[in-house]
């Protein structure tokens, strides 16, 4: 065997930080073969640069290996045969491959930081545009349409088949909650197991594997917890969770997606106007529908809210904050916003149009009905007509996104109707303790709150 003359230098080797062997030019044909199969390491980027591993050829056959000074103790065992060394090199090979993939790994994964410890973010100036948070939830259902384990990575950009059945089909839901922090850091997360249920339905209808009620409440929570830091301090708003449902596998003719992924990810967000807490200018739509009977209108479909960017659009240039949707029969029954539903008061009695299929059942409406009832409101759900809307007192919309939120007026047919606003109305009084509930700042006697830290 012939050495080096570097490498019983231990001065030479750790300045260079490498070792050097020369075996004989006499390889046999059998180690030969081992040499040609050592497959090259396969680090991560952020390790290039650190390692110096090489296989090469010098003079007749020698075969110079080149490693980095943490694999120094071979030099004990040079004189062990040719495929002795190699296979050992193989081991650390794949013993490297695992450990960038393992250091990849564990940079996906969460770390908690301190109750207290807040993004850096202007919480007096919050409106409801995306800011991601740190941390999304992810779960695959495969072909027998049960959901595997999910679980958390930084929130970044997912991979899609361009003919996935979501970009070309539209077959996709999603949700929408809340996480407020209470004054004393307790984070409270509103009634997600009515969104898991919500969902469920709406996977039903569009042809959808769906998580459980326990699947998806529990990703929720996760989300929530991993992107606490996001959320506002009390008062200040709230962590927009939006869970969504799609099929992301491949399909070309008109059929259900082959594979389904779940996503739960996070936003900090204020109030969804631009009015803030301002009452709302609204305008009746004639020409354009938001759902027709037998559709699905009633479910949280992402094939519902595309259709109303144009008439949303025309009217805010007008002036307006959002629209009043007619039925798609008679054009003459009231329906909901773009994206809330609506309810008109009249005297004690509060109406709201009734969930028929062609108007989401939302989680606030439903709250909302319920508190109303408990303060001596007569709550009806049934078919508003227009009329009953331009002669009532007061008119206001609820849902996730915009919580509770007031109307001043409303524009039919070139006429202008004035509502009651302000500390004193119905709105306000329901929306108070609302609320108060979702933030902690009420006691919470119906269970519709939960803690999560």
């Amino acid at each position: 065997m012939v050495m080096d003359e570097d490498v019983g230098k231990t001065n030479d080797v750790e300045r260079t930080q490498r070792t050097e062997v020369v075996y004989p030019t006499k390889t046999s044909a059998s180690d030969m073969a081992i040499i040609s199969q050592v497959p090259p390491l396969n680090l991560s980027s952020s390790h290039q640069g650190k390692t110096n591993h090489l296989f090469t050829t010098k003079d007749k056959g020698s075969v110079i290996v080149k490693m980095n000074k943490t694999f120094s103790s071979l030099r004990k065992s040079l004189v062990l045969p040719l495929h002795v060394h190699i296979r050992t090199l193989q081991s650390f090979s794949k013993y490297n491959a695992q450990a960038a993939s393992a250091l990849q790994e564990e940079r996906k994964k969460p770390t908690y930081q301190d109750d207290n410890e807040y993004a850096d973010m202007d919480w007096d100036n919050l409106g409801f545009g995306l800011t991601p948070a740190d941390y999304m939830y992810v779960m695959k259902c495969s072909k027998d349409g049960e959901f595997t384990k999910g679980e958390l990575s930084r929130f970044g950009n997912i991979q899609l088949s361009p003919s996935a059945g979501v970009l070309n089909y539209g077959q996709a839901i999603y949700e929408g909650t809340k996480v407020y922090r209470k004054e004393n850091g307790k984070l409270l997360l509103f009634r997600p197991d009515h969104n898991a249920v919500r969902m469920e339905l709406g996977a039903e209808r569009m042809l959808m594997p769906s998580p459980s009620v326990d699947q998806f409440v529990d990703a929720v929570k996760q989300t929530a917890f991993a992107n606490k830091r996001w959320v506002p301090p009390s008062g200040k708003g709230s962590l927009y969770i939006r869970p969504l449902l799609m099929g992301s596998g491949p399909v070309l003719g008109l059929a259900p997606a082959p594979e389904y992924t779940f996503i739960v990810y996070a936003s900090p967000v204020g109030n969804y106007f631009k009015e803030g807490t301002a009452a709302l200018n609204l305008y009746v739509e004639e020409e354009y529908v938001r759902a027709a009977p037998g559709g699905a209108g009633g479910v949280k479909s992402i094939t519902n809210y595309a259709p109303v960017l144009k008439a949303l659009s025309r009217a805010k240039s007008r002036g307006f904050s959002d629209i009043l949707y007619l039925d798609a029969v008679k054009k003459k029954y009231l329906e909901e916003a773009s994206s809330c539903n609506v309810f008109v008061v009249k005297g004690r009695t509060i109406s709201t149009p009734a969930t028929n299929g062609t108007i989401l059942e939302g989680i606030t409406r439903k709250s909302v009905m319920e508190i109303a009832s408990d303060q001596g409101y007569k709550v009806v759900e049934k078919a508003v007509h227009v009329d009953e809307v331009m002669d009532a007192d007061e008119v206001f919309c609820t849902g996730t996104a915009v919580g509770v939120a007031p109307v001043g007026t409303i524009t039919y047919q070139d006429k202008r109707i004035r509502y009651e606003t302000g500390d004193e109305s119905v709105c306000q009084k329901l929306r108070s303790v609302l609320v108060g509930i979702q933030t902690g700042t009420i006691e919470d006697t119906k269970g519709w709150v939960t803690c999560i830290n």
